[in-house]
């Protein structure tokens, strides 16, 4: 007898409906075709204990499986339980009328109960798109597939529910979930907050542009400033995901598996990868091509820690994705791209020992020794990062304040302003949707400057020595400071701001 039964694979972050066939016939033998991985054809042994425990069995018969289309590669253990109830109709064990109703995914224990899969909330948003009644899938997972509206979601723990549902009827528990209730639930409880912070007013008011902006943004300080715990603050007062983004986070984080309890991520991402990585784990790829560090950002922020410390090739790779806001991998049979527009936050040393021109420090770098470290960041990627602020060691007099800093929510209310203010600016160009985004056209246009802050800019690019590429940079940091004051207009003050963050090109620094 020849069943049809279908599942799902995911490639890059959308998901593609595979036809499952099964045809029992005379003879013996097991036969997987349709290019399955080593995991599927394992399969075998795990649906044959599963049955075997649950009082049913692998028919003692011909079985030949293909699964279609034949040419696309299929990988993983997610197929065991669409196999397995594929067998049990197509030998009559179970039902088979409804089956093809459902797209059914699942990898089975050898006592018959479910393990969680990967990507299940493209897998759901595609089975919703072809018609599919529902989607019968882990309960670990139930919850992350029921954000997809009118497609009935069923967790299940054992595949004996699977077997009687079709069986005697016995109706499945549906996952039903408020996703506007969700996505609001944890919107306004960041887990680090500004007001944690002592001092450093200057650094909190650079991550403030940068988070206006959408700028990428280099702390320059010696170790234990607060580089790091100023970082990890950022995301706190970034505007809140609109549910698009929401949805589009949750697909990435989905395909590797990394979604929890709660189905929907409302809050942005931190990543911070250690500087050992690998390029392939930042920019994403490998033999089946897997989401990396920079599309897990998506939406949100990406933390180099002591960037010089990062493998140059790492760093490189980078490049692209910074200008592009996607990466694309390619392979003889296949081409995906994930989605990575995030916020570059990067911090390092002024020198090998951390210390430099500091007279109190018990170790000092030559010039010669900060000019070979500071050198390890390539020009290239250094245009790409808009705002560079130095960061100094906080006094034990502003540690032990006992007044209240300024909440991550008040600084995040200035910014979502100014990000409106921008998006109005911007809604002509499909593109274009910060500042930080604008080409050198639309920085002639949008950036445009009176008599008074062009000789300001001028005298500070000869006096300071500031490079060629600080020009257009100091022009989207200077819109951006006029944004949040609500300004439509340049002046002369915003210029001067945006010249204190480009550290990195006086001479001194990277020469």
């Amino acid at each position: 007898m020849l069943v049809k039964i279908y599942g799902s694979a995911v490639f890059g972050v959308e998901a593609t409906t595979i036809t499952v066939e099964v045809n029992i016939d005379k003879g013996i033998g097991y036969h997987l075709v349709g290019l399955p991985d080593n995991a599927i054809k394992e399969s075998s042994y795990r649906i044959s204990a599963a049955l075997n425990n649950n009082t049913y069995k692998l028919p003692g018969k011909k079985i030949t499986i293909n699964m279609a289309p034949a040419d696309l590669r299929k990988e993983g253990s997610a197929y065991d339980l669409t196999l397995a109830i594929g067998i049990l109709a197509a030998s009559n064990q179970i039902k088979s009328e409804k089956i093809n109703e459902y797209v059914i995914m699942g990898e089975l224990s050898l006592d018959g109960s479910l393990q969680p899969i990967k990507g299940a909330l493209p897998i759901a948003i595609k089975a919703k798109e072809e018609g599919f009644k529902g989607f019968i899938l882990p309960k670990q997972n139930a919850k992350e597939a029921a954000i997809v509206n009118d497609l009935k979601v069923y967790g299940i723990d054992n595949i004996m529910e699977v077997i009687n549902f079709f069986n005697e009827g016995i109706p499945l528990e549906q996952t039903i979930i408020d996703t506007r209730a969700e996505f609001y639930k944890n919107i306004d409880n960041p887990e680090f907050d500004f007001a944690d912070v002592k001092g450093q007013e200057s650094v909190k008011r650079s991550m403030e542009i940068a988070a206006a902006g959408g700028h990428n943004i280099i702390l320059i300080g010696p170790p234990g400033s607060g580089k790091t715990m100023l970082s990890k603050r950022l995301p706190s007062i970034l505007p809140p995901m609109t549910l698009q983004e929401a949805l589009e986070t949750t697909k990435i984080h989905s395909v590797v598996g990394k979604i929890k309890d709660s189905g929907l991520m409302s809050s942005r991402p931190f990543r911070s990868p250690h500087h050992t990585i690998s390029d392939v784990a930042l920019v994403g790829g490998g033999q089946y091509p897997q989401p990396g560090e920079i599309s897990l950002s998506h939406n949100g922020v990406l933390f180099l820690d002591e960037l010089p410390e990062f493998k140059r090739t790492v760093l490189e790779v980078m490049r692209q994705p910074l200008e592009d806001r996607e990466v694309t991998i390619s392979r003889a049979r296949f081409t995906v791209t994930y989605p990575s527009s995030f916020m570059l936050v990067a911090s390092m040393n002024p020198s090998p020992s951390g210390y430099f021109n500091d007279p109190d420090a018990p170790i000092s770098s030559s010039p010669a020794e900060m000019q070979r470290y500071l050198g390890k960041i390539s020009g290239p990627l250094l245009d790409r990062i808009d705002i560079h602020i130095e960061v100094n060691p906080v006094p034990f007099e502003k540690l032990s304040e006992e007044t209240q800093s300024e909440t991550s929510k008040s600084i995040r209310e200035r910014v979502t302003k100014a990000r409106e203010v921008q998006s109005e600016r911007f809604k002509k160009i499909e593109t274009v949707h910060y500042n930080a985004q604008m080409n050198v056209k639309q920085i002639r246009k949008f950036c445009e400057l009176n008599n008074e802050s062009k000789t300001l800019l001028k005298n500070a690019m000869e006096r300071l020595n500031l490079s060629a590429r600080a020009y257009d940079r100091i022009l989207k940091v200077s819109r951006t400071i006029a944004d949040l004051e609500h300004s439509k207009e340049i002046s002369s003050n915003h210029i001067a701001e945006a010249i204190q963050y480009r550290s990195l090109d006086r001479e001194g620094w990277l020469g």
